[in-house]
């Protein structure tokens, strides 16, 4: 059975779409992550145009993050005025990504350029989670006691942050033990909010490390903050993508989210039976190997030079 994508121009099979959907939302409830910077490339890999796949991906995200950002809310674990900040930049920032989009496009460079980001970001949080998989394991078995991983909170006082309190602007948030510049939340949103346009990514995976580690902020509160600016910004990114660039495909993107909502109920069941190390390693190495089917078909010559510029937007 086969759909029509109006935007992606091409006709592709249901299954394999909501299939895609599902493992991704069950790798999403299997390992606690969005998923985004998974579904754009697998896309990708079954002749989605890069352009229509990530754009579509962030108008699944809006969906997903509402759910979650309301629950949050609720619990009192959203910081506000600090996501505002975050938000400022984070529009700031898919507004210039999503003229970069447009303008890659046109030269006909969009199809390389994200592909070579995805191996470089696969690459580094697929690689640093392989390692502290095996490093984790390897103390496990030697009986050497680890570091408890429960509860990670950057000291009020630590290095880094003592250098961003001599920064102008300061201000003080709810959520933090002390005052903090606006200019790191605020440059922070703006590079998800780039990288949001040209990934189709809600950027989870970069920005809440950064709240917990470098501002100090506790792990739920960054992670409702991080939610509430993601559906926000990755809104933004949509209608301009939409508008401007004419490449979020609503057909895609419902029947991938039929798919994930479904996955994800199972890969949270599943996670249940394996430990935290087994399942960080087993999320490295799916990782790892988009990542390398990702290089390979970077440095591999296409087989129709002029179809190839033509999917990538070039004239």
């Amino acid at each position: 059975m086969y759909i029509y994508l109006p935007i992606a121009e091409m006709s592709i099979n249901v299954f394999l779409v909501v299939g895609i959907g599902g493992a991704v939302g069950f790798l999403s409830g299997l390992f606690g992550v969005g998923g985004g910077f998974l579904l754009t490339p697998l896309m990708m890999m079954i002749g989605i145009p890069p352009a229509v796949a990530a754009a579509s991906d962030s108008n699944q995200i809006v969906a997903a993050a509402a759910s979650g950002a309301t629950a949050h809310y609720r619990m009192g674990n959203v910081d506000i005025k600090l996501g505002l900040v975050i938000l400022a930049g984070g529009i700031l920032g898919g507004t210039l990504g999503v003229q970069a989009v447009k303008t890659l496009r046109e030269l006909g460079n969009f199809d390389f350029v994200i592909r070579a980001v995805y191996v470089l970001m696969l690459g580094t949080v697929g690689g640093f989670m392989f390692l502290e998989s095996v490093n984790k394991i390897r103390r496990t078995m030697g009986r050497t006691p680890a570091p408890s991983p429960s509860n990670v909170t950057a000291p009020p006082q630590s290095p880094k942050k003592s250098f961003f309190s001599r920064l102008p602007l300061q201000v003080e948030f709810s959520s933090l033990a002390g005052t903090t510049s606006l200019l790191f939340p605020l440059g922070a949103g703006a590079a998800v909010g780039f990288l949001a346009a040209i990934m189709g990514v809600g950027g989870g995976f970069i920005m809440v490390p950064v709240m917990i580690y470098i501002l100090g902020m506790p792990t739920v509160k960054a992670i409702g903050t991080d939610l509430f600016q993601i559906v926000l910004v990755s809104a933004n990114v949509t209608l301009q993508q939409a508008i401007r660039n004419h490449t979020v495909d609503l057909v895609l993107a419902i029947t991938l989210f039929c798919g994930s909502v479904i996955g994800a109920q199972f890969g949270a069941r599943v996670s249940r039976l394996l430990k935290g190390e087994q399942l960080r390693i087993f999320f490295s190495v799916i990782v790892l190997a988009m990542m390398f089917k990702l290089l390979i078909d970077l440095i591999t010559a296409p087989e129709n030079v002029i179809g190839a510029v033509a999917v990538s937007g070039g004239h």
